[in-house]
């Protein structure tokens, strides 16, 4: 079998999959048309971020068995496309988090002593000892905007510097943190207290330009800004509006909205304020390692074994069980993303009930589906069907399961409840046919679902004309309704409706919603 390595990656990839017995092809930087022209007897693949594994490409990768990602992030690959085509597709987490965290570290002295400006000063054969007066970090409070494996790591590095540090994140429980020896604050009292900020979320829906006009115009003045996660979570044009009129002190970048960045197409570059590196927060010799080593072991294991690990989209079963339980699997999964994106506050518990002749399959695999829907909402790629139970743990989320071998209307369903400090909220869902995931129940809604796409989660007073005038307001801004179910409570004074839409629903969209006569709540999913 062959395996492509299609992006710059150590040696030691390539070693190890010769040595497994497969045949090795390094060649980077091709043309989309180039890549095309090699895919069809490739069976492994192996890319950093450069390669786009597109659903064209896919149409040709007839013995496209795996995909494997030399470091965290996936937005390059199309992972629904590759599901579509039964594509394992793996990544490796953690393989960088000591040098992104590391990477923080050295922005925030480098930006503190002005050591980048120095340097150039210096090479100019210039001595201005005067012109670049720094400022301490001891003492000085450094506020997280996304305390996981990477922020958690930053956090004990700052805590060496005798630094205090506070965080934002929604998603972390209070006395996890509290371990941690962290702060946990409002997105508010972050940016009112926080000599320095620095982010360390996935890119998602929520978290694009999350880091705006309007939270800068909160940060007290003279905060210094820093992100080493991803691009586009800093919306650029308003940090330069803030870096150039003398609110923020400063702002360290290691990655940017459009790589590669130049001074052509970003004048941040040109602010003396300013410090940045070209996405070097993996690019140490350690990390790049490690990746190569996780990435090719894992491939050659899957392609010679068949054992899977790491894998985003695949959970870590035998074939057989997979095949019987692969529908539930689904199942779980979209459920558990269903719940996260409308629970209200951290998670605090998660309980999974199997009903019918669901109880007396081994159900562990479903669980770990389930955790991974309800974190991959806030972590994207950071999560899979490896380290879900390990994340779930770490974050301080209790799991209970119960097993019932009777049910009254579905030989099996599959029920959800999610409680955070705010609310408690329960989903439950089956099989239809062989393997069509259904949504049949939220709270105490009955309706019949299905849980994918762009879907708007409304609740609204059981009157005549709201439903009309919800599906008016869709259209006059733009979306339109591909399906819509409907849901009674009992008493029949509030419906649920679950609309699902060509496109996704912006906030815009949302605000006109809510204020319409009869709809209480409307909340835009994405499954």
């Amino acid at each position: 079998m062959k395996v492509l390595i299609s992006d710059s990656v150590e040696k030691e990839c390539s070693d190890i999959l010769k040595e497994a017995g497969l045949e090795v092809i390094e060649k980077s930087g091709m043309t989309p048309d180039e890549l095309k022209s090699f895919i069809p007897d490739i069976a492994g693949l192996v890319v950093r971020s450069a390669t786009k594994v597109t659903e064209d490409l896919l149409t040709v990768a007839s013995n496209l068995k795996v995909v494997g990602r030399a470091g965290t992030g996936l937005d390059n690959v199309d992972i629904p496309a590759c599901n579509r085509k039964g594509i394992v597709v793996m990544n490796t987490p953690g393989g960088n988090t000591n040098s992104a965290a590391e990477h923080t570290m050295a922005m925030i002295l480098s930006i503190s002593r002005h050591l980048p400006q120095a340097t150039s000063s210096m090479k100019q054969g210039k001595w201005e000892k005067k012109k670049f007066m720094g400022q301490e970090v001891n003492g000085r409070t450094l506020g997280i905007i996304g305390i996981g494996k990477i922020g958690n790591i930053v956090t004990k590095y700052a805590q060496g510097f005798q630094m205090k540090v506070i965080a934002f994140d929604p998603y972390t429980l209070p006395e996890v943190a509290q371990k941690m020896g962290v702060e946990m604050v409002t997105i508010d009292e972050l940016c009112a207290r926080a000599d320095y900020i620095s982010v360390h979320t996935p890119l998602t829906p929520e978290t694009k330009h999350c880091l705006n006009a309007s939270i800068f115009a909160k940060m007290k003045k003279g905060a210094i800004v820093l992100n080493c996660a991803r691009g586009g979570i800093i919306n650029e044009k308003d940090l330069y509006e803030y870096l150039t009129n003398g609110h923020l002190g400063g702002a360290a970048l290691d990655v940017f909205e459009v790589e590669p960045t130049t001074l052509e197409n970003n004048p941040l570059l040109s602010l003396e304020n300013f410090i940045c590196t070209p996405h070097l927060g993996a690019s140490t010799r350690e990390a790049q390692e490690n990746v190569a080593t996780a990435v090719a072991k894992q491939i050659a294991d899957y392609l010679t074994k068949g054992d899977i690990r790491n894998a985003v989209n695949v959970p870590s079963v035998s074939g057989e069980t997979l095949a019987k339980l692969g529908p539930y699997l689904e199942l779980g999964e979209r459920l558990g993303s269903f719940i996260s994106q409308f629970a209200q506050g951290p998670i605090q518990e998660v309980v999974i009930s199997y009903l019918g002749e669901l109880a007396s399959e081994d159900t562990a695999p479903i669980k770990i589906a389930v955790l991974k829907g309800i974190l991959t909402p806030f972590l994207r790629y950071d999560v899979n069907f490896v380290n879900a139970p390990v994340i779930t743990k770490d974050r301080g989320i209790k799991v209970t399961e119960s097993k019932s071998e009777t049910t009254e209307e579905f030989t099996s369903l599959l029920s959800i409840t999610v409680k955070t400090d705010k609310e408690e909220n329960t989903v439950i869902g089956s099989i239809f046919g062989k393997k069509e995931p259904r949504l049949v129940k939220i709270n105490n809604f009955s309706l019949d679902a299905i849980p994918e796409g762009n879907i708007l989660l409304i609740y609204n007073e059981n009157k005549p004309g709201v439903i009309g005038t919800i599906g008016t307001t869709l259209g006059q801004c733009g979306n339109n309704i591909a399906r819509m179910h409907v849901g009674q409570d009992s008493g029949n004074s509030r419906n649920v409706i679950l609309l699902t839409t060509d496109e996704e629903v912006s906030q815009n969209t949302l605000d006109v919603l809510l204020k319409q006569d009869g709809v209480v709540s409307a909340v835009a999913l994405r499954i």
